[in-house]
C-alpha cells in the first residue's frame, strides 16, 4: 500500500453495525413479516456508500442469504427474512464500509411452518398465550397473555414486536399470574378477567379470582393505559349465586379442591363482554361448565348485572338470567360485540389439550331466546388454539372479516418438540392473528 492509500485508509474509522433485534422470528409463506433495523455507521465516511450484506446462513434450508432482503439508504436499513423452512438458523449481517474493512453481527432467525390462510395471517411476538384483545382503534389492538400480566399494544397490520406494554401487578397487588382469559371495553374503560378457576393441577389461587379495569386515552400507536380498579372476589360472588339457585350449574363443586377448571363439570370464565345496550351488565362466558339442557351441553353466559360498581366501589356481584347457547356442544373461547348489538362467539373444546377438536366462530343478535348462527369453521390442523376475537365488523356487510388470534403456548412452533411458552428467547414466542371472512 502506498503512503496516499494509507493515508486515505487511516481517514476513516472503523464501520460499525447494529440490530434492532438479535433474535427474529418468521413463518414459512407469511406476509407483513416482521423488519428487523440495521444501523450502519463508518467515521469519515458517507453511510450511504456503506454496503449491508447477508453473507451466511448456517442452516439454508431455513433460509438461505438469497432470502433476505436488505432496502433502504443511508444509516438506516432494514433487513427481510423470507423463510423457506421450519426451523432455525444463524444469518450473519455484514456491512462493508468505503476502505473495505468490515463489521458483522448474527441474527439469530427462528421459523415457523406454513399454515391455512397465510396471507391473512400476522404474528404478534414476545408472548405465546394470547387470551384476550380489545380494539383500541388506529388499525391497533391490546393483548392480553394467560401465563403472565403483561398488556401487550400491538399494529395489527404487521407482524413483530409490542409497540408498547403494561403491567399494573403492583397496584393490583398480586404477585402471579391472573390468567386474564377475558375483556370488554366501554367507553374508554376496558375490563380485564382472570379465568376465576384452580390452575391446571385444580390448585386455588387467589390472583385468578381478579377482575380489573384499564382507561384507554389515545388511539392507535399512541394508545396509553392506566390503571382503574380491580375486584378480588367474583368467583366467591357467583359461586355464591348458584348455591343459592340451587348449584344448577354446579358453580362450587367445580371449584373445589382439586377439581381442574377445563373439564365438562370444571369452572373456567374465558369471554367478557356487555349485554346488549348496556354499559354495566357484563356476561362472563364459561369454558366450563357446558349447561347440561341437551345433549352435549349447552355454552353459558353469566350476567353479573353491575360490573361498574364490582370494581369501582368493591360492591358485591349481582346476577341477572343466565343464557344458554347451542354452540354445538362447544363451549365459549371468547364473546365480543359491536355498537350494533351483533355478536362474535369464539366456540371451542372445554377440554385442556384441544389443538385438534373443532372450533368455530358464531354470530348472534344478543337475543336470549334466539340461536346463534355458525358463520365459520376455523382450521384445526394448524398449531394453537383459537382464544380472542378483536372486534366485530358490521355482519350486514357482505365480505365482513374478523380478526382472530391463536395462544400458541402449547404448540410446537419451529419443530424441536419444544413448546412455545417455554423458548429461551421471548422474540421467538408468538401468537397468529388472522382475518376470516364473516359474512357472504
Amino acid at each position: 500500500m502506498g503512503l496516499g492509500s494509507q493515508a486515505q485508509a487511516a481517514s476513516y474509522g472503523t464501520p460499525t453495525l447494529s440490530l434492532s433485534a438479535e433474535y427474529l422470528s418468521g413463518a414459512v409463506g407469511a406476509s407483513g413479516d416482521p423488519v428487523v433495523g440495521v444501523t450502519v455507521a463508518q467515521s469519515g465516511a458517507d453511510a450511504g456508500a456503506l454496503t449491508v450484506t447477508v453473507t451466511k446462513s448456517s442452516r439454508t434450508t431455513v433460509a438461505a442469504t438469497s432470502d433476505v432482503t436488505v432496502t433502504g439508504t443511508g444509516g438506516a436499513r432494514r433487513l427481510v427474512v423470507a423463510a423457506r423452512g421450519q426451523g432455525y438458523t444463524d444469518l450473519t449481517v455484514k456491512v462493508t464500509g468505503v476502505d473495505g474493512r468490515t463489521a458483522t453481527k448474527t441474527l439469530h432467525y427462528a421459523a415457523s411452518a406454513a399454515v391455512q390462510q397465510s396471507a391473512d395471517s400476522r404474528y404478534f411476538t414476545g408472548s405465546s398465550d394470547a387470551s384476550a384483545a380489545v380494539d383500541v382503534g388506529g388499525g391497533y389492538t391490546v393483548v392480553a397473555d394467560d401465563e403472565s400480566n403483561t398488556l401487550r399494544l400491538y399494529d395489527r397490520s404487521n407482524s413483530g414486536a409490542p409497540v408498547k406494554t403494561w403491567d399494573f401487578s403492583s397496584k393490583i397487588g398480586v404477585s402471579k399470574e391472573i390468567d386474564i382469559e377475558g375483556a370488554a371495553r366501554v367507553g374508554d374503560t376496558v375490563y380485564w378477567t382472570g379465568s376465576l378457576g384452580n390452575n391446571k393441577d385444580g390448585v386455588y389461587k387467589s390472583d385468578r379470582n381478579t377482575v380489573f379495569t384499564t382507561k384507554v386515552t389515545g388511539s392507535g400507536a399512541a394508545t396509553t393505559l392506566t390503571y382503574g380498579g380491580s375486584y378480588a372476589k367474583l368467583r366467591d360472588d357467583v359461586v355464591a349465586w348458584d348455591k343459592a339457585n340451587g348449584n344448577r350449574y354446579g358453580f362450587a363443586a367445580g371449584t373445589a379442591d382439586g377439581q381442574i377448571p377445563k373439564q365438562i363439570d370444571g369452572f373456567n370464565v374465558e369471554g367478557l363482554e356487555f349485554a346488549p345496550g348496556s354499559t354495566t351488565t357484563a356476561y362472563l362466558g364459561f369454558r366450563a361448565p357446558l349447561a347440561p339442557a341437551v345433549p352435549g351441553g349447552k355454552a353459558l353466559l353469566v350476567p353479573v348485572t353491575n360490573i361498574d360498581k364490582v370494581v369501582s366501589s368493591g360492591a358485591a356481584a349481582t346476577f341477572g338470567t343466565p343464557v344458554e347457547l347451542d354452540l354445538g356442544g362447544l363451549s365459549v373461547r371468547d364473546i365480543r360485540r359491536n355498537a350494533a348489538n351483533q355478536y362474535l362467539i369464539v366456540a371451542g373444546s372445554w377440554a385442556a389439550d384441544d389443538n385438534s377438536d373443532p372450533y368455530a366462530l358464531y354470530s348472534w343478535d344478543g337475543n336470549p331466546a334466539h340461536a346463534p348462527v355458525k358463520r365459520v369453521d376455523l382450521p384445526t390442523s394448524d398449531p394453537g388454539g383459537w382464544e380472542a376475537v378483536v372486534d366485530v365488523p358490521d355482519l350486514n356487510t357482505p365480505g365482513a372479516r374478523a380478526q382472530l388470534i391463536t395462544d400458541d403456548g402449547s404448540a410446537d412452533l419451529y419443530g424441536d418438540g419444544t413448546e412455545a411458552k417455554d423458548l429461551a428467547h421471548p422474540e421467538w414466542k408468538k401468537s397468529r392473528a388472522t382475518w376470516f371472512t364473516v359474512t357472504h
